[in-house]
């Protein structure tokens, strides 16, 4: 065991024993609100990642495929969601409203009761987490062993599988979005909530992609990864950085300007109060800073900050999920020393499960048979 493992090991160890004094000192509630909030931070940056590598394989973009294996490698993440999701399933009758005494007579979850209800909600988590199980290894395994074999064949199936999964990875996000952050506050509800989520997975998954490209690049893992490899994937976390706040912004608008009590209440609970700053650190950090650090040709390019423009949003995309989960524990900003133990948890066996994944197959996808011409790319 190297240095590096020790102390994460310990670290993630101690995070454990916090998470669960937290359940202990502080009660479930703002236990299981921590848990799902990482839990569906995990979930944005897995499948995010499974993304990025199934857009590489339907474009059929050159540029991309010499750095498609550090997304392949992020998306190891996948399979922590399994004991994570069914952990997440006992939070069922203590914070989702819809599981409540009285629930079957307020006419907003009435109209719900038949997506809302145990049976289905489990079958829907298990159906989904078994389909991202499956398109991981599907697109991760398979590419990992063909830098073995070198079967070009490898690279048309992927090609062929990556709309499908499109489709369903849509339809998935959107029930996980649904389910585990509306349906908190059933009463609630908007119909581009799925494409919020999935801008912000997006986001967070480009992120991810450019710190750990970053990383290997400096320590002479990625040597043939250029300034305009970097560029490409800053161009694309800028766009995407647009595209977030363009959906958060138009389901804000719609909401307001209908005014519907049964809508506007669950805005008013986080633009007001101890939320407030929260919404205006929000409004400003997850959209305006990185559109602006990223504006120019010449900042797409620039090393340090798009190290420091990825972990920015990062922490932005983890602040927009607090922003959307806390306030089911009522009013107040409710940040101590129970999230510091569940960020200690979480970004621990995080980096434990990263750490393991960057040892796994090759730095580069060796038996794509385009990967040459991806490495002579540059921009014109």
């Amino acid at each position: 065991m190297t240095r590096k493992s020790w102390i994460l090991q310990t670290l993630a160890a101690i995070g454990a024993a916090g998470v669960v004094a937290v359940y202990f000192l502080e009660g479930a509630p703002r236990f299981w609100a921590n848990w799902i909030l990482w839990f569906v931070f995990l979930a944005c940056v897995a499948l995010g990642s499974l993304f990025l590598v199934a857009l590489q394989h339907i474009t059929g973009s050159i540029w991309s495929v010499p750095l498609r294996r550090v997304p392949e490698r992020v998306s190891a993440l996948t399979l922590w969601i399994i004991p994570v999701a069914i952990i997440a399933l006992f939070s069922l009758p203590v914070v989702f409203s819809w599981t409540q005494p009285g629930a079957d007579k307020i006419t907003p979850l009435v109209l719900k009761a038949a997506w809302l209800n145990y049976p289905f909600f489990i079958a829907r988590l298990a159906v989904c987490v078994a389909f991202w199980v499956m398109s991981y290894y599907l697109l991760v395994g398979r590419s990992m062993r063909q830098d073995i074999t070198k079967n070009a064949s490898v690279t048309v199936s992927l090609q062929r599988y990556s709309p499908v999964f499109m489709i369903l990875l849509a339809l998935s996000l959107t029930s996980f979005a649904f389910d585990w952050i509306s349906s908190l506050e059933a009463a609630w509800y908007s119909d581009i909530f799925g494409v919020y989520l999935f801008a912000g997975a997006v986001t967070s998954a480009l992120a991810t992609t450019l710190l750990v490209t970053v990383f290997l690049r400096r320590r002479g893992r990625l040597p043939a990864v250029t300034g305009d490899h970097l560029y490409n994937l800053g161009g694309l976390l800028f766009g995407f950085t647009i595209f977030w706040g363009y959906i958060a912004f138009s389901q804000y608008l719609l909401q307001w300007y209908a005014d519907l009590p049964e809508e506007v209440f669950w805005f008013q609970q986080r633009t007001s109060g101890p939320m407030k700053p929260v919404f205006m650190l929000l409004l400003i950090g997850h959209f305006f800073v990185p559109f602006l650090a990223l504006m120019t040709r010449k900042a797409k390019k620039n090393e340090r900050r798009l190290v420091w423009v990825s972990i920015w949003v990062l922490f932005m995309e983890f602040v927009d999920l607090f922003w959307l989960i806390s306030p089911i524990l009522g009013r107040g900003l409710h940040l101590g020393w129970p999230e510091l133990a569940f960020a200690l948890f979480f970004l621990s066996a995080g980096f434990l499960v990263l750490k393991r994944a960057m040892s796994a197959g090759e730095d580069m996808p060796v038996g794509d048979p385009f990967l040459n011409a991806g490495l002579r790319f540059h921009l014109q």
